[in-house]
């Protein structure tokens, strides 16, 4: 299998990203555009989920399109993100129309990351409104990964977590790209080594190229968990989106999601645990003009699992450290 031209989500036509960060609180917000509307769902697989908007993401649900979906820190107070990214695009003139008025559908989800070393004495209203706006501003085919956006202040339970994206171009042609603000209870890493569980999926040295350790150590099995020992396990949480350039109706979406989530179990360890709000949109935009066969799909879930789990390795892989960092940035280990 190859990536796409740039290796990310936005590899997929009509879909651009940006990022807003908060260098004080340690967090940030990620924004995803549609332009245009691209079909969506979301399946929830984690125990402890925070979202806005997504029961209309249901197959039987009316809204059929979204405007673009938004990945933020900030646990509840995160969600106000959205709002700001909404009042950007209705600035625009975008959104779902109801009579004289637009409205811009952008379900959210969030991670928890306030115990991450950040200052989070932000006074009466969190800044998350503001970081939306600005994320969706600046939204483009090119943004930056690792700690950045959704990503920035993200932990997993051995080193820093951060925001990945990959993408890849199945058998049949069609695009797969996956965004993913990595910061699970469990971790990306095998045991003590350097070495992610990714590493089957991993094409060129795109987190490090080092494969699977040999032999593999005796404790790659060990649960690594974040914070147990603090009593603060409910401290994660990843979220994500998988995206295709096919045309699928949103109960197909939703299939694609829930295929996405095999590459969480393949990639961290473990996961979709009752402390994780482990969760993955799915955008569908069409730009293929091409509806894939049953054959076809099967090879789209696989890649986008496959695409999953080297999101969230690349995301880990670029994040770099801080002062203020609770865990090490994995490009600090050594061998």
């Amino acid at each position: 299998m190859k990536t796409g031209p740039r290796n990310l989500i936005t590899d997929v036509e009509g879909l651009y990203v940006g990022n807003a960060n908060d260098q004080k609180i340690n967090s940030g917000v990620t924004a995803i555009l549609c332009d245009p509307p691209a079909s969506a769902a979301v399946q929830v697989l984690g125990g402890a989920p925070g979202t806005r908007e997504t029961d209309l993401l249901e197959p039987h649900n009316t809204v059929d399109t979204v405007n673009g979906l938004v990945l933020s820190g900030g646990s509840a107070f995160g969600l106000d993100a959205a709002s700001g990214a909404q009042a950007f695009l209705r600035e625009q003139g975008k959104g779902f129309e109801v009579g004289p008025h637009r409205i811009p559908i952008l379900p959210a989800a969030i991670l928890f990351d306030l115990i991450n070393g950040g200052d989070k004495d932000w006074g009466r209203y969190p800044p998350y409104r503001e970081l939306g706006y600005q994320a969706a501003a600046v939204a483009a085919p090119d943004f930056a990964i690792g700690s950045h956006g959704a990503g920035l202040g993200a932990l997993t339970a051995t080193v820093k977590g951060g925001l990945g994206s990959a993408s890849s171009v199945t058998a049949d042609g069609h695009i797969v790209g996956a965004l993913v603000a990595a910061n699970p209870l469990g971790t990306a890493t095998i045991g003590g080594t350097r070495h992610f569980w990714a590493a089957p999926f991993e094409i060129g040295s795109e987190f490090g190229g080092l494969g699977l350790p040999s032999p593999m150590p005796g404790d790659a099995s060990d649960l690594r968990i974040k914070f147990r020992e603090l009593a603060r396990g409910a401290a994660n949480t990843t979220i994500a989106v998988i995206a295709t350039d096919a045309v699928l109706t949103k109960a197909e979406a939703k299939r694609l999601a829930i295929a996405a989530h095999a590459g969480f179990a393949r990639a961290i360890w473990p996961s979709h645990t009752p402390l994780d709000g482990d969760l993955v949109f799915a955008l569908a935009t069409g730009a293929s003009q091409r509806k894939p066969s049953p054959d076809a799909f099967i090879d789209l879930g696989a890649a986008a699992a496959s695409t999953m789990s080297r999101a969230i390795a690349r995301g880990i892989h670029a994040a770099r450290p801080d002062p203020r960092d609770l865990m090490p940035a994995w490009s600090t280990l050594q061998d």
